[in-house]
């Protein structure tokens, strides 16, 4: 009822007050307990765009270091967290038997279990978990590389063997699964199935490999498959998430195998464009990224593309090719690009570089946020989320990092070593899984914990 109507009530003006006060007071008293903050669903947040929205968070970090709420032990593990409606979900592999050497190109065997589990997002308590047997056959094979997708009620997880289960966000209880490798006759990549899965409009889309069926769509509900697309002599589905934009009048998927960068119709998995992008070993993993009408792929072997997309139409036509020091070559990380630049991890250097999007021009280099070291070093990994008028960034060696990035410079503002970096790289130590960042919260993980820590401001 609209306040200026209590007059007609002709109720005792000092009982309006007092109901007024204590309505007041009950909302001071409980709101802040009922209220959440934002949640990260998914892979790069509610939006796949590296942005975090939330307000009321710390715009520089205390001297005495930030809070940490609690640590809970966890299994091993690339695949970043999820978090949604107060839930924080998380994919790791239970170790049994075999041995992990982490030779780039040999494949490791493994036995023992993948495992979803679900955990309180304010106390850090076990809410469900979900386990099944999972044999393991592939390079780097310490756990699930991708981060589950929340919707509609339900979670999607893609196991590193190719196991795609989707189970009830509230309960862990089992609603459907696929075997991929056995339906779709194929193997898993050298390094894993990695492409984390995008749940978009009640479908499922995600790379599977096999002969006409590179790109796969199925039913949210259901599990029933909707469409499979792409046919390659070398049916590798490479590692690259898909990915959705709309430009030129159409909603487009993007999917980007070891071949090619495609632009499918997410309704019917048509074609609409396709161009030659290939990079080594097969090695097609960041997502595309777009500003306005350019969208920027990157790669290791100086294979960067920048594309102008079509206005009018879906299609898009090749603006450069990156060359050797040129532009911003990704692996781990999935570059960022603002205001005519783009900033991303060089896989090939380790060095976060920042560049001109025009041109591939490098402004600047520093190891700073990857590896802390002065030198080259292979795969060097920060991940980028930006917040404001800043990023946050979370580095290879387990720290939160808040910094400026300009046209300029680098601009470290604050530090803080969130965990230990527990997996192997080329012979130094790492950490290579993407934190959550929601309820004014990081989440992050490495082989042998997740942690939360307080990002609010105080």
């Amino acid at each position: 009822m609209h306040p200026l109507r209590y007059r007609s009530l002709r109720l005792p003006s000092g009982l309006v007050l007092f109901r007024l006060g204590m309505a007041i007071a009950m909302a001071l008293a409980i709101g802040p307990s009922r209220v959440r903050g934002d949640d990260w669903p998914q892979w790069m947040g509610p939006l796949r765009d590296s942005v975090w929205r939330e307000t009321g968070v710390v715009a520089e970090f205390p001297q005495d270091g930030l809070k940490v709420k609690w640590r809970v032990p966890v299994a091993w593990g690339y695949s970043g967290p999820a978090v949604a409606d107060g839930k924080v979900y998380v994919a790791d592999y239970v170790h049994r038997e075999g041995e992990v050497t982490n030779g780039p190109g040999t494949r490791d065997e493994l036995l023992g279990k993948e495992r979803i589990q679900c955990f309180d997002a304010a106390t850090g308590s076990l809410v469900w978990h979900h386990e099944y047997e999972c044999p393991y056959k592939m390079s780097y094979p310490k756990g699930p590389r991708a981060t589950p997708a929340v919707a509609g009620g339900r979670v999607v997880v893609l196991g590193a063997a190719g196991r795609l289960t989707c189970l009830d966000a509230q309960t862990g209880m089992e609603i459907w699964h696929h075997e991929l490798t056995q339906e779709y006759s194929t193997e898993a990549p050298l390094w894993g199935f990695s492409a984390h899965p995008l749940v978009n409009d009640g479908r499922v889309y995600g790379l599977v490999g096999g002969h006409g069926s590179i790109a796969v769509a199925w039913d949210l509900a259901s599990g029933r498959e909707v469409w499979r697309a792409l046919d390659e002599p070398e049916p590798d589905p490479g590692y690259c998430p898909p990915t959705l934009i709309e430009h030129g009048g159409a909603r487009q998927l993007l999917i980007w195998h070891p071949r090619s960068l495609n632009s499918l119709d997410p309704k019917t998995g048509e074609t609409y464009w396709t161009i030659p992008i290939e990079p080594g070993y097969g090695m097609s993993i960041t997502a595309p990224r777009k500003l306005e009408g350019l969208l920027y792929a990157s790669a290791i072997n100086d294979t960067s593309v920048l594309l102008r997309l079509n206005d009018s139409r879906p299609d898009a036509q090749v603006v450069w090719r990156g060359k050797t020091k040129q532009a911003v070559n990704c692996a781990n990380s999935t570059p960022f690009l603002e205001g005519g630049l783009v900033y991303g991890s060089d896989c090939q250097i380790g060095a976060m570089i920042a560049a001109k999007l025009e041109n591939g021009e490098r402004l600047w280099q520093t190891f700073q946020p990857t590896t802390q070291g002065d030198r080259r070093a292979s795969h060097g990994t920060a991940f980028l989320v930006k917040h404001e008028d800043r990023f946050f960034l979370f580095s290879e060696l387990g720290d939160l990092i808040l910094a400026r990035l300009t046209s300029e410079r680098y601009e470290e503002l604050g530090r803080f070593h969130v965990l230990e970096p527990t997996n192997e790289c080329f012979g130094r130590p790492v950490t290579w899984s993407h934190p959550a960042f929601a309820e004014r919260c990081l989440f992050a993980r490495n082989d042998e914990e997740l942690v939360c820590v307080d990002l609010s401001a105080r």
